[in-house]
């Protein structure tokens, strides 16, 4: 039953309404306080910027290829701390040139992300949004492969 409510609220849901069901199988969960308090925020920080991609159908792969819709399997590849940091940047020189770029996407129809949220994020946890090419510190990246563990089992219906 939460596997299909994911995968609905993934494909057509608010934000704040996936939220509200990921916060209530953390609620549920036997995880630690820890794990807890760091995983919302970090799935907010990825649906800022995935609800709008796809409530515009200009959802993509890490690799830039057009998906169709929002799946919990798309959610989670963008879970990867350094995808997360390359859709920011994809994102912010889209938003420069009024055009989404860096993707196997052909469109003119392209409005403007708000980044704010997922820039907060991005910086909570040291990544540079100054310079793509500054790596961030590896304690953050494993930091982020146990949130997305739980994430994972949250959206699979495993919690």
């Amino acid at each position: 039953m939460i596997l299909h409510t994911m995968n609905t609220l993934l494909k057509s849901g608010e934000s704040s309404a996936i939220l509200g069901a990921v916060s209530t199988a953390l609620d549920r969960s036997d995880e630690a306080p820890f794990w807890r308090q760091k995983s919302l925020p970090f799935c907010e920080a990825v649906l800022s910027v995935l609800i709008p991609l796809r409530d515009q159908n200009l959802l993509f792969d890490p690799e830039g290829n057009p998906r169709s819709e929002l799946t919990h399997e798309l959610f989670l590849r963008w879970c990867d701390l350094y995808s997360l940091k390359i859709l920011a940047f994809t994102l912010a020189k889209s938003n420069d040139l009024g055009k989404l770029t860096r993707t196997k996407i052909s469109t003119d129809s392209y409005q403007p992300i708000d980044l704010e949220i997922l820039g907060k994020y991005l910086s909570s946890y040291s990544v540079n949004l100054e310079n793509e090419m500054v790596d961030f510190p590896r304690t953050n990246y494993n930091l982020h492969i146990g949130m997305t563990s739980l994430i994972t089992k949250i959206l699979e219906g495993k919690v």
